[in-house]
């Protein structure tokens, strides 16, 4: 390791490095990055899991803190999960200590006297949320500039998850409204495993505002070849057979790709003697706290997990990685792959227990993409007009009025707004959501009746969740069920799968949501409505190169796994060829264009080429129904007018699907509609399939 970085951090961190940690020396990551942090460059912190990057971001910057005698809070730590918060706060606390300094964490789940005394006896470092503090910026308890008076810097955790989400659109704009609150712009260093595009994710972190900035990515040396296998079993009983079987007296890590899933296969596992805990988001925080750590502590033992766990969350030293199905892309793959391998002498591993044929060739599609080193890159949600109207109402609510000329100013450089700014402005004072008066407007009785619950905290969040009924057994709250588990008809008594536990529901109180059970040995059912998008153009592309023959490189198959995968070229042989995209007639005589591009990139060529693909069909990643009175010559026809058309028109979205878009009630419809339908589409992959050459197959 050089030593040049660890040289420029305060003495008493390097002592404190040496003794307390017991390294010999910075990581390359963190040597790079001392140099441009305490310059004060924006930065772009990129490592595996594991990897240092905390140390990285922060090391420099309690060096500066200490050497310029920051005071009060200086130092912002934004993470996307409050989980992710509680499990940073110990280490970043005593790394504030050895230089004097305190950390603390304030969000959702921080009382009032906690905060009371944030306030009052301000840290050095706070840990929160971008929710969190955006609700500090709006309440009427908090001064918010004297608060943040002494703000240097921001470290975002995670950036990636924020970035392609709109809670990095949310992100972003509240902290231009903390630098336009303070005066002047903040130090900004993200943090994130591997991306496919981390000079666009700076760009995107600074907010469009021209400062230097830095992607600290060091190339690994002497890399080890992660240990990967596939294998085909079938069904969640089988799965939980093999898990049961194997590795005993290690810890296991289970992704798996649903909440019911995680209830199901937790409960398989310990119906057959195994340790057992579950965790995902509609779990209470206090279960999810006290099966992390109790897997945390323990040795031979399995925690089945939902994406909960694949941010960051310290769970002790893991064995091995099980994944259930595939996760939806390589970014995820490689968050749950690096949770392995920490120990000296151990290896990084991840054993894929595939259930279905679709789940199967999913994986391998994958699995081919990311053994030609290709990661997904950090796509930008396109047209975030209804987090522009968010914002306008959260700003309000913070400086009481927004003056009418100039109310975009406090935003900045940000691209939040776009052509369609004065229209959303002008929608929100028509329909009430403000109202004006003289040069200014302030919250209106609209924005009352739709955000107004509890201080308006339906305001301050900004991702969007099903509403959802507690679950209580006695006083302690065990987590949460959608109300389709509480209202289909069932024969006996009602009987919820939550925690891996089965519980008889005993009361359900409609108006407040809360459902009371008690513990039962009868087998529960658990049920949730979350609909994924499915593959991307990439991973269903990859899909295809590995039903034509490729296989990818560093990835073992079991026997069975190779048996199904020479099943399934059998029976993909009709929809799949070199060099050329098939259109064949299927057993119902309805033609089929297999594209082999993605659910987004077959929405958007349905949309576009209305006269060939079936209405109101569902749409999957591999193909898509066409007219069955069409003939060959009429495809061919309408493909060539395709590919010169100018007529490229949105996907039709029914307006109950706006609900799914928050805020979508503070926009013009037609503008709710726009920006739901461009979350749709992909017209890079539409334009691609165009271009393709087409072979028609006879049945």
């Amino acid at each position: 390791m050089t030593a040049q970085g660890f040289e420029l951090l305060d003495p008493v961190l390097q002592h404190h490095v040496v003794n307390t940690l017991g390294w010999p020396g910075l990581r390359p990551l963190q040597d790079d990055s001392v140099g441009p942090i305490l310059a004060g460059s924006d930065a772009i912190l990129l490592a595996p899991t594991a990897g240092g990057k905390t140390e990285a971001a922060m090391f420099p910057l309690l060096t500066r803190m200490s050497g310029e005698r920051w005071s009060g809070i200086s130092v912002l730590y934004l993470c996307p999960l409050k989980a992710l918060l509680n499990n940073l706060q110990p280490r970043l606390a005593d790394y504030a200590d050895w230089i004097g300094r305190r950390a603390a964490t304030w969000h959702g789940d921080v009382g009032p006297s906690a905060r009371g005394r944030i306030k009052r006896d301000q840290p050095d470092i706070l840990l929160t949320t971008p929710e969190s503090l955006e609700a500090m910026l709006v309440s009427e308890s908090v001064d918010a500039e004297q608060l943040f008076s002494g703000l240097q810097a921001v470290v975002v955790d995670e950036v990636h998850a924020f970035a392609g989400d709109d809670r990095g659109w949310h992100l972003l704009a509240v902290l231009a409204r903390v630098e336009a609150l303070l005066g002047r712009k903040l130090q900004r260093i993200g943090m994130s495993a591997t991306v496919g595009n981390p000079d666009q994710l700076l760009g995107w972190l600074q907010g469009g505002a021209v400062r230097p900035g830095q992607v600290i990515a060091p190339a690994a040396v002497g890399t080890v070849v992660p240990e990967i296998t596939v294998d085909y079993v079938g069904s969640a009983e089988n799965a939980a057979t093999i898990i049961a079987a194997l590795h005993a007296g290690e810890k296991r890590l289970v992704f798996v790709d649903s909440r019911r899933l995680a209830e199901e296969l937790g409960t398989a596992l310990r119906q057959r003697g195994i340790t057992t805990y579950v965790s995902h988001s509609s779990l209470s925080a206090a279960e999810r706290r006290e099966s992390e750590e109790a897997f945390a502590e323990a040795r031979d033992c399995v925690i089945v997990a939902t994406s909960t766990l694949e941010l960051g969350i310290d769970v002790g030293d893991l064995d091995r990685v099980i994944q259930i199905n595939a996760p939806r892309t390589v970014s995820s793959f490689l968050q749950r792959l690096g949770r392995t391998g920490r120990r000296p002498g151990t290896t990084r591993n991840c054993l894929f227990l595939c259930l279905t044929d679709e789940a199967f060739q999913a994986t391998l599609g994958m699995l081919q993409c990311w053994s030609r080193g290709w990661v997904e890159p950090v796509i930008l949600t396109p047209e975030p007009r209804h987090i522009a109207a968010q914002q306008i109402l959260a700003a309000a609510l913070q400086t009481r009025r927004v003056p009418l000329a100039g109310w975009q100013e406090q935003w900045g450089t940000l691209q939040l707004f776009d052509e369609t700014a004065p229209e959303i402005m002008a929608h929100l004072l028509s329909e009430q959501f403000l109202e004006q008066d003289g040069g200014s407007a302030f919250i209106g009785a609209e924005a009352e009746r739709h955000f107004g619950r509890r201080h308006f905290m339906d305001l301050l969040a900004v991702f969007t969740a099903a509403p959802e009924f507690t679950v209580f057994a006695g006083r302690n709250e065990i987590g949460s069920v959608e109300p389709a588990v509480l209202t289909d008809e069932v024969e006996g008594p009602r009987v919820l799968l939550l925690g891996g536990r089965s519980w008889k529901v005993t009361h359900i109180d409609w108006k407040r949501r809360h459902v009371f059970t008690e513990a039962t040995m009868i087998q529960g059912r658990a049920k949730w409505m979350s609909i994924p998008d499915g593959a991307s153009f990439e991973i269903s592309r990859g899909t295809r190169d590995v039903l034509l023959g490729a296989e990818p490189d560093g990835v073992r198959l079991t026997r069975r796994a190779i048996d199904a995968l020479e099943d399934l070229r059998l029976q993909r042989a009709d929809h799949v060829t070199t060099g050329a995209l098939v259109i064949r007639r299927d057993d119902r005589e309805d033609w089929r264009w297999w594209t082999w591009a993605g659910a987004k990139t077959n929405r958007t060529l349905a949309a576009w080429g209305s006269e060939l693909v079936v209405p109101r069909q569902k749409i999957g990643a591999e193909s898509l129904r066409l007219h069955s009175d069409l003939t060959v010559s009429d495809i061919m026809e309408r493909l060539s007018e395709l590919r010169v058309s100018d007529e490229r028109p949105m996907p039709t979205v029914d307006k109950t699907a706006l609900r799914g878009l928050k805020f979508s009630a503070a926009l013009p419809e037609e503008l709710a509609r726009r920006t739901l339908a461009a979350r749709l589409t992909n017209v890079r992959g539409a334009t691609t399939v165009l271009e393709e050459k087409s072979q028609f197959r006879k049945r």
